[in-house]
């Protein structure tokens, strides 16, 4: 194993240690020493990596970003219309706050009032969110009249609150829960013409974009940090 591969998987290994750590302690309460040694390294190794804990939330946070960009970008190759690709991201977020720490932390990060430095996961959950109803409009399949700020501030409120909701009941952040917001908005929001063509509870594209940056995630962190 060369000097790089070690490196990049201790980098991810304290990546994925801190957000656990900022997770159950706040960031606030985080140390150091703990995000070491859950990552199975040394306070050294950390600081080689990393100058300081605003590094290592800022590097969480981009992690974060990152595979919700990822998620994202393949739900719109595998989706018709924005509509559905919007229904389909916000499955996959919700599976990821489910499932995945250092999603969770990218979007605590942003509400924690001891790190005001620079916004979460949830300030680009609310741009992709506006950016697809633009297109939705754009293409003709959003309602008329509609004012897209408010529907982009339902969206985001909703989600989000599902994962505070989450952190003390399972059920909030479950494909059930969301499905029943979706068959709400959803005639409020298409046209008539495109409604019979949307699902709430998501296509296959969700699922397919989720586990494929799963799997660059694990191969990209397999073996024991160096």
């Amino acid at each position: 194993m060369t000097k790089q591969v070690r490196a990049a998987r201790t980098r991810q290994a304290l990546i994925r240690s801190a957000a656990t750590v900022f997770e159950q302690h706040g960031y606030g309460q985080a140390r150091l020493a703990l995000i070491s040694s859950g990552a199975n390294v040394s306070t050294g190794a950390l600081h080689f990596h990393f100058e300081n804990k605003a590094a290592v939330a800022q590097a969480v946070v981009a992690e974060a970003s990152h595979g919700l960009l990822e998620v994202s970008t393949g739900i719109r190759r595998g989706t018709d219309t924005a509509l559905q690709t919007l229904v389909d991201t916000s499955h996959a977020l919700v599976e990821l706050l489910g499932r995945d720490p250092v999603t969770r932390a990218g979007f605590r990060l942003g509400y924690d009032g001891e790190r005001c430095d620079e916004p979460g996961l949830h300030a680009q959950w609310r741009r992709c969110v506006g950016e697809l109803l633009d297109d939705a409009a754009a293409a003709g399949t959003l309602t008329e009249g509609l004012s897209r700020p408010d529907v982009t501030a339902a969206t985001v409120a909703a989600t989000t609150g599902f994962e505070v909701l989450g952190r003390h009941d399972s059920t909030w952040l479950s494909a059930r829960t969301l499905t029943g917001f979706w068959r709400l908005l959803l005639p409020r929001l298409a046209t008539p013409e495109t409604l019979p063509l949307l699902d709430p509870s998501g296509t296959a594209a969700a699922r397919e974009a989720v586990a494929a940056g799963r799997t660059g995630r694990e191969t990209s962190g397999a073996g024991a940090p160096g």
